[in-house]
């Protein structure tokens, strides 16, 4: 694990964020066991599985449960909190077609107020 905890990111070339979502919502649209409002809030729901996994590998990668040792590495955490994003994005996606937006002004609204600018 890095010292620095947000060091500048590689530029990669891939697909655009935004149309993968939308891509992976129409694939759970499709797929879904549940339908009406119990599909959202399912949905939403995963997120808190997605955290859940999160702490459980940071609890793994750090090797605090002495039952099991070291369980898991940093990039296992990397990983499950990719998934959490992933899943939240998808979860906002849900809720509404215009995400791409809600997200960028929310986004917005937080580094004003975190950075003062």
């Amino acid at each position: 694990m890095s010292d620095e905890l947000c060091p500048a990111p590689p530029r990669a070339a891939g697909a655009d964020l935004w149309e993968a979502i939308d891509a992976l919502c129409g694939w759970l649209d499709a797929h879904r066991p549940a339908d009406g409002p119990d599909a959202v809030l399912l949905r939403i729901l995963k997120l808190s599985e997605e955290v859940g996994e999160v702490a459980q590998a940071v609890v793994g990668a750090t090797g605090q449960n002495p039952r099991k040792g070291t369980t898991h590495t940093w990039e296992d955490v990397r990983s499950e909190l990719c998934d959490v994003a992933v899943t939240a994005l998808v979860a906002l996606r849900t809720l509404t077609p215009d995400a791409r937006e809600v997200f960028t002004r929310h986004l917005d609204a937080v580094t004003r107020r975190s950075l003062g600018t």
